[in-house]
């Protein structure tokens, strides 16, 4: 279930651990507007708030969505992004028990 590796190469990047900083409250990062309850956060928001490139930016989501930290959910046109909380919760359980 967790690719510990996948999961710290992912973690590795400051700007992939702002991703999951910024959908861990989306309120407070993003427009009401953009959040979605059931889907999590458009990709296209977390794209407006970075300022940097949309290549840039889904070659980092696509780093956390391998690693399974975010789950993406596509609504027609859409992708909503949110975190994994069952894949966050192990992979801390696992540094817990390891270090």
């Amino acid at each position: 279930m967790v690719n510990e590796n996948l999961i710290h190469k992912a973690l590795a990047n400051p700007f992939r651990r702002e991703i999951l900083r910024w959908l861990k409250a989306p309120r407070e990062y993003f427009a009401q507007g953009y959040i979605d309850l059931d889907c999590g956060v458009p990709a296209n928001a977390i794209l407006a708030r970075s300022g940097l490139s949309q290549s840039t930016v889904s070659a980092h989501v696509a780093a956390l969505v391998a690693a399974k930290l975010l789950v993406s959910t596509r609504v027609g046109q859409w992708m909503f992004l949110s975190r994994n909380e069952d894949v966050i919760r192990a992979f801390a359980e696992q540094m817990r028990s390891h270090l």
